[in-house]
């Protein structure tokens, strides 16, 4: 009996054998001793000026936890704007839009919370 996802079940039993099978190969013909240029981070072109394992300022991780925060409110947005006209026709509307500005609402005030905290001053 022919299964209708045997076709994509082999594709990626494929992909994954030959990643495997360069993985591999890669791992027993390539060279093995890397020199000091090669072991270097690189900068351009440039001779690496200071460490390269520096530590960086916690409003770095704050800013980088925001923006996730702020993708995921793009990842909802974006497919509940898409359906927006078919909840319309299913007369869903008015629920959905409450719902969605609910969830605006909730992250505006989180915005707000953050602005005050002054956790987007670099200073």
């Amino acid at each position: 009996m022919h299964h209708p996802y045997l076709p994509v079940l082999l594709i990626i039993v494929l992909g994954g054998l030959f990643a495997g099978v360069f993985l591999l190969a890669s791992s027993l013909i390539g060279p093995k001793k890397g020199t000091k240029s090669k072991l270097s981070p690189y900068e351009c072109g440039l001779k690496p000026v200071g460490n390269a394992r520096e530590r960086l300022d916690v409003k770095f991780s704050l800013v980088a936890m925001l923006f996730i925060l702020f993708d995921i409110e793009t990842v909802f947005l974006f497919p509940w704007a898409v359906l927006y006209r078919d909840f319309i026709k299913s007369g869903l509307g008015l629920f959905m839009a409450i719902e969605m500005g609910i969830f605006l609402f909730i992250l505006a005030v989180g915005l707000v919370y953050v602005w005050r905290k002054k956790a987007l001053d670099w200073r």
